[in-house]
């Protein structure tokens, strides 16, 4: 590639840093950077820059890094300060140094590499610098005037948070990462602290104070010019400052804004740092990714044959790291934004909380780098000695499970006219024997009209009872101490489709059956049958056969029994504002949608034994505008453990074909952890949670009781034995069965290290 003329909005560290990467590789580049501000302004304080992103730097510009190596404070330890008492987790490896140093090796930089740098110059639009310069690299912030210039092409979708944070400064060094917390007449409040300068007359130290919304304006924050906020905050965490007052500078309360654009380029003008992408504080990640960003766009200028080439490189570099990073950071912004959900935890479990709420420290990493402090948090659960959480027993009604883990139920769409035979038995047996404290069936249908496909299991008929009874006793008799239980539904609209592998949701190309549901309303409009709507005495004829499928299921001898309230499904159908739209007292209020849910119910739970656990499984979000939300499921929530259901199941979405779900790892569990919080109930937390780790995090943080996973037993029938010989525990948490046991131990492998060879001939 010819060498290139560039533009560069903006003078933070990302735009300063790829104009001195691409000066670097090519010193004939001609590049020019605008930074309207003076060289010495700058808004924040200290900056943290990871091992990772060090490295990075290093490999690419040694005498930056060298820099910036000598400015550096690092530390180790975070301290949580909750309720008077400071728990301490060390092992983190941390490395900040001061923002203005940062720009001022930079700066320095692209000097002695010869950039040109414009300061307190507005930067011409991006459109009239493409029309002189090859490559304009957009660097100019969360505001950024290039993206909302070209938002037509860029598709910014730009998120305002529920929290109002400052960022200050104080005059000495915290010897640790802090995190304290502040329980006030007004609300909780919090502050963020590290160190970024250790010289001077005891150095430096960025602290943020952050706090929702209505807790600022019921604290008088609205009212108070600068220095007064300033100084109320001094006040407010004045044992975390010792006593010292806190500096600003030109620092306003703000909320945080979460960009994320659907393109990064346009043309030749290519979007870097927080102008693509923002990555809240708590996490330390706006700079990290900055300078990634930089160090990506220059490697693949250089690397590519074409400047198009390029820029297409460097966005399918960097976005899947940039995706798993806000993932993250909003994962920890949530945290913060609903932290008064917390403080009602034991400290130190409320500590172990706070550690892992972004999903990027674990329980197993925590354990590596702490294990003392891990060791604590486990012995403050319950947990024995040698005993991981997810190994701990746990109570519902009279039904002990063994241990958290739940094999979810999963459609296997393998039954004849509802009966299931020897696939269904060697499928729940396998996983049953595979160590599980329970294990659930698929939705069994309570009616030939309420399958989904003609392959779903049912329970309508004493013969199914019986092939039932055969598995049931299988698995109480080869699996002893694991629970089996069964999962109730009829699927109301979503019924009468193909086998999943033939096209899920797909009507059938013939032998239909007629579909009800609380209205008349198709599931994927123009392709799914229209559903009758149901009528009082219908109602009636299905809560009787819930009933009927519940006495079976006793008399099959099942432990537990799931009412499937979730999918779009039909009791989940009454319960959404998209799928209910009757006038009478079975539509409209939520308390009116929930009303036939609750009386089927009452109705199961009047004949099921009483000391066996009832739970329901619900939608906790329609992903859907105008549907089903997460304050509404914990409204939908407390009715139901008010009528005696003993746990949630909490699932979320497939009750509209439109939905927009935002997946991710362990995705749906801060809806689970919401209504544990605010309904009281325990929970059952699902959905792609992967690993014998974050099940051991999930439970010990306090997000949740149990933990379904679906996947994981298909790939491995044997997840939780092989979880338990992983984590080198034996006990009573799970057993391997007495002809599995000489499998208790990982297989030898051949040698991976065969002696490297001393010689190299040419």
């Amino acid at each position: 590639m010819a060498a290139l003329r560039v533009a560069v909005i903006g003078g933070g560290p990302g735009g300063l840093y790829a104009a001195a990467l691409l000066k670097r590789l090519d010193p004939e580049r001609e590049i020019t950077l605008w930074e309207r501000n003076a060289p010495d302004d700058t808004f924040g304080f200290g900056v943290v820059l990871s091992d990772e992103t060090l490295g990075g730097i290093e490999h690419a510009d040694p005498v930056v890094y060298a820099a910036l190596q000598a400015e550096f404070v690092r530390w180790d330890d975070i301290d949580i300060v909750y309720r008077g008492r400071r728990h301490t987790s060390g092992g983190h490896g941390f490395a900040a140094l001061g923002r203005r140093t940062l720009l001022r090796v930079l700066h320095e930089r692209c000097r002695d590499l010869g950039v040109e740098l414009r300061f307190r110059t507005e930067a011409p639009p991006a459109q009239e610098l493409a029309a002189s310069y090859d490559l304009v690299v957009a660097a100019d912030g969360v505001r950024s005037a290039t993206r909302t210039a070209h938002a037509d092409v860029f598709g910014p979708r730009i998120e305002e948070h529920r929290c109002r944070y400052i960022w200050l400064a104080a005059d000495f060094a915290l010897d640790a990462f802090r995190f304290e917390i502040a329980e006030t007449e007004h609300g909780v409040m919090q502050l963020h602290g590290y160190p970024y300068e250790s010289g001077g007359r005891g150095g430096s130290s960025t602290v943020i104070v952050e706090m929702r919304e209505e807790v600022w304006r019921a604290a008088g924050f609205d009212t108070l010019d600068p220095a007064e906020s300033v100084e109320r905050c001094a006040k407010v965490f004045a044992d975390a400052l010792g006593g010292r007052p806190l500096r600003s500078n030109n620092s306003t309360w703000t909320t945080f804004r979460t960009v994320v654009n659907d393109r990064w380029s346009h043309g030749s003008c290519v979007l870097i740092g927080d102008a693509a992408h923002t990555a809240h504080f708590s996490i330390g990640s706006g700079t990290k990714l900055a300078v990634e960003d930089a160090l990506a766009l220059a490697a693949c200028v250089e690397e590519q044959p074409t400047l198009p080439e390029a820029l297409a490189a460097y966005e399918a570099e960097r976005r899947p790291v940039v995706t798993s990073t806000q993932r993250a950071a909003h994962a920890s912004l949530r945290w913060f934004e609903e932290l008064d959900r917390y403080v009602d935890q034991p400290p130190r479990q409320f500590a172990f909380n706070l550690l892992t709420r972004s999903r990027r420290v674990t329980h197993d990493n925590l354990r590596l780098r702490d294990a003392e402090f891990t060791r604590k948090a486990e012995e403050e659960f319950g947990c024995p000695p040698g005993t991981p959480p997810m190994f701990t027993p746990f109570r519902l009604r009279e039904l002990e499970l063994r241990n958290r883990v739940v094999v979810s139920p999963m459609d296997m769409y393998s039954a004849e006219d509802g009966m299931p035979g020897d696939f269904h038995l060697v499928h729940l047996g396998a996983r049953a024997l595979g160590g599980a404290g329970l294990v659930m069936t698929e939705m069994v249908c309570v009616s030939p009209e309420g399958r989904i496909t003609p392959g779903c299991a049912g329970l309508w008929t004493p013969e199914q009872g019986s092939a039932w009874r055969r598995i049931v006793d299988f698995v109480h008799d080869r699996a002893p101490g694991t629970a089996f239980g069964l999962q109730l539904g009829h699927s109301g609209r979503k019924g009468s489709t193909k086998l999943m592998w033939e096209g899920i949701d797909d009507p059938l190309d013939e032998g239909n059956w007629p579909l009800v549901a609380p209205s008349p309303l198709p599931y994927r409009p123009g392709v799914s049958q229209v559903p009758k709507e149901l009528s009082a005495a219908e109602l009636t004829a299905i809560r009787r056969q819930f009933t009927d499928a519940a006495r079976r299921g006793d008399a099959a001898g099942f432990d537990l029994l799931e009412l499937h309230c979730a999918h779009g499904y039909l009791l989940s159908s009454f319960l959404s504002p998209l799928t209910n739209r009757r006038t009478d007292g079975y539509g409209g209020s939520l308390e009116n949608r929930l009303r036939f849910p609750l009386e089927v119910f009452d109705a199961v739970r009047e004949v099921w034994p009483e000391g066996r656990p009832m739970t329901v499984r619900l939608s906790a979000t329609d992903w859907a505008e105008g549907g089903t939300t997460a304050e509404d499921a914990v409204r939908i929530a407390r009715a139901f453990a008010a009528h005696g259901a003993d746990a949630v199941d909490v699932s979320t979405g497939q009750v509209v074909a439109d939905e927009r779900p935002a997946y991710g790892r362990s995705y749906q569990t801060p809806y689970a952890e919401r209504i544990r919080s605010e309904a009281g109930v325990p929970v059952i937390a699902v959905g792609a949670i992967s690993s014998w780790d974050d099940v051991n995090s999930l439970i010990l943080a306090g997000r949740t009781d149990l933990c379904a996973l679906a996947r994981p037993h298909l790939y491995d029938p044997h997840w939780t034995l092989h979880a338990a010989a992983e984590q080198g525990y034996v006990g009573p948490g799970v057993e391997w069965p007495a002809p599995y046991r000489a499998g208790s131990r990982r297989p030898q492998t051949g040698r991976t290290d065969a002696p490297k060879p001393r010689l190299h001939l040419n």
